[in-house]
């Protein structure tokens, strides 16, 4: 469901029924205002997830409907799950957290990313691949074919990411930081974002009021930053405390 038409005694009433029906979020949405109301007639709108932001619902929508992709889309805890259950097999060559052999010095951090990332995606039903190469001292591992891995907004692949970069560094602290991506879905996201940035800063300088985000990843905050930067009607400030911290876009002055 990416529209709907609600009712309300008055148009914030109505806006906040259909965001509860899709259950979305005000900066994700296009509004159009079907009937003001009255004194003796309700207000309706129709809300619309924006363009910039389908691809989002469809998937949270997905993976909502498919229990099978589901029980897959790791949390932190569920790969941290995911990891043991690898240690125990032994027919699987993976290095794990709660191992306790010492890590062979002699293999190089981006062979320890993947065969973490690769043995940790075999226990599911999926097929793919990783692709990894080196740039200075970072280590950029690419999974392809494993999409439903992302989960909702990133979650499943930042928490990959986090405990990949912790198998490789275990016993030793000069390890390559570690930057997960699947099927691109980072500069994606980051487009997505950029987008919404610009989406807010134009309602902001129409209504010369300020527009609350929802809470963000460090990262995700700072692309918003980077593309408002500039901006001289509006500006950005975090505030909130993580994993809640969020953005604010504010007139400038």
């Amino acid at each position: 469901m990416l529209s709907v038409e609600a009712t309300g005694k008055n148009i914030e009433q109505a806006i906040s029924n259909a965001l509860f029906e899709l259950k979305a979020v005000r900066e994700d949405v296009d509004i159009k205002i079907l009937e003001e109301g009255g004194l003796f007639k309700k207000a309706k709108v129709l809300v619309s997830i924006s363009p910039d932001e389908i691809e989002k619902y469809e998937k949270r929508e997905q993976l909502k409907n498919n229990e099978e992709v589901s029980s897959i889309i790791p949390t932190k805890q569920d790969l941290e799950q995911k990891t043991i259950s690898v240690e125990d097999d032994k027919d699987e060559e993976v290095e794990v957290i709660s191992s306790n052999k010492k890590i062979d010095k002699q293999e190089k951090d981006i062979e320890k990313a993947q065969k973490f990332i690769q043995g940790l995606l075999n226990k599911t039903s999926l097929t793919g691949s990783v692709e990894l190469n080196e740039k200075g001292d970072e280590i950029f591992a690419n999974i392809v074919g494993y999409s439903d891995i992302i989960g909702y907004r990133g979650e499943g692949l930042n928490a990959l990411q986090y405990l990949t970069s912790v198998v490789v560094s275990k016993n030793n602290r000069h390890a390559k930081k570690i930057r997960v991506d699947c099927d691109n879905y980072r500069a994606r996201r980051e487009s997505s974002l950029i987008a919404l940035a610009q989406r807010m800063a134009k309602k902001v300088e129409r209504t010369h009021s300020s527009v609350k985000l929802e809470p963000m990843t460090a990262n995700e905050r700072r692309i918003i930053h980077t593309a408002l930067a500039e901006s001289n009607t509006v500006e950005t400030l975090s505030k909130g405390e993580e994993p809640h911290r969020f953005l604010i876009i504010k007139p400038k002055g």
